[in-house]
């Protein structure tokens, strides 16, 4: 069932579901979530379920904005570094998560038995209208994964959430997803700060904000602190190798590499048996390279600019699975640090 996220009785009706152990498609600025209450184990149980997602593979505990999150760190977390501090001021209510110390006793299931937690505080105004309703029903923080079964690609509509768990689930529309990838991903459980999934959020800006703060940290990559303590990174969501796939398979290639498959496309009209059936491949195009199209081959072009692609992406991908291909061809994209999240995306797609 799909409500309205901007009807005030729609998110007293989910927040009541909520708080009693059921499941709810949530939206949010970076991907829709399936959400439970983050301190009721069984209800989070049912999101392992419903995704068919490994049971050691943590969860985002979703908090609500100002005193609510100044709550929920208290009932999850067991402490946050200075550091940690500063990026919640600077980044909350944004698409950031940091991975903190976790109270021992608490949401031992969304963290996925491990003793640390991973923490956010969206900017969706739905999901805080929803965060803040359940809150006074007694629900400190919301478990949320993107609400996809486990791999695939993350919903950026409420339609999307509808096609992958039907009509019994309860879903709010928030619209399309503002940013369109999970969020920015940061350890803060190691003495400095972690990239451990990029996101919008880019590394520049944390890095500018921690210099700002007047502390000598930076992000720093789980390799470099590995070489320098034996305390292995915490796992987190979207970190493992093969992750957001959409049916078809995915083929990433620079601009020359698909120029020259291009090519040999033209030269073999096609695979024999064929005939009548949909598309042997797709490309998806970041619109920087002037291509000729064999027959039998739809060029979806994409956005130039980062944030855009990124809006785009999953929606892109899932609008390609859909028309039944076998391959999707996309362009690699630029090595900057505004397209580090896109590319990471793209290339566990891949995997």
């Amino acid at each position: 069932m799909v409500l309205d996220g901007r009807d005030p009785s729609a998110v007293q009706r989910a927040a009541q579901a909520l708080r009693a152990g059921e499941l709810l498609g949530l939206p949010t600025e970076t991907v829709y979530g399936l959400a439970a209450d983050a301190g009721n184990d069984v209800a989070v149980a049912k999101i392992y379920a419903a995704k068919g997602r490994p049971p050691g593979h943590p969860l985002i505990v979703h908090l609500a904005d100002e005193s609510g999150a100044r709550e929920g760190l208290a009932n999850f977390a067991a402490q946050v570094p200075p550091f940690a501090r500063t990026l919640m001021d600077a980044f909350w209510p944004g698409p950031l998560t940091l991975i903190l110390p976790r109270r021992a006793g608490v949401a031992a299931a969304a963290a996925g038995g491990q003793d640390s937690i991973g923490l956010r505080c969206p900017a969706h105004p739905v999901a805080q209208a929803v965060l803040q309703a359940a809150r006074t029903l007694g629900v400190a923080g919301l478990a949320a994964p993107s609400a996809n079964l486990f791999g695939r690609v993350s919903p950026t509509t409420a339609a999307h959430v509808q096609g992958e768990f039907g009509s019994e689930l309860l879903i709010l529309d928030g619209g399309a997803c503002e940013v369109g990838i999970e969020s920015t991903i940061v350890d803060c459980t190691r003495g400095a700060p972690v990239l451990l999934r990029p996101g919008q959020i880019t590394r520049a800006r944390i890095d500018e904000v921690l210099r700002a703060a007047g502390t000598d940290m930076r992000l720093r990559s789980p390799d470099e602190v590995q070489a320098h303590t034996a305390q292995a990174a915490p796992r987190a969501s979207g970190m493992l190798e093969s992750h957001y796939a959409p049916r078809a398979k995915v083929r990433l290639m620079d601009a020359a590499a698909l120029q020259s498959t291009l090519v040999a496309r033209r030269s073999v009209p096609g695979p024999a048996g064929m005939e009548g059936e949909a598309q042997v491949a797709l490309i998806a195009v970041y619109a920087r390279t002037s291509l000729q199209l064999p027959e039998g081959v739809v060029h979806r072009p994409m956005p130039l600019e980062a944030d855009a692609a990124a809006h785009e992406l999953f929606a892109a991908l899932r609008a390609l699975d859909e028309t039944g291909v076998r391959e999707i061809w996309v362009e690699t994209p630029p090595e900057a640090p505004a397209w580090e999240g896109v590319t990471d995306r793209l290339r566990r797609a891949a995997a």
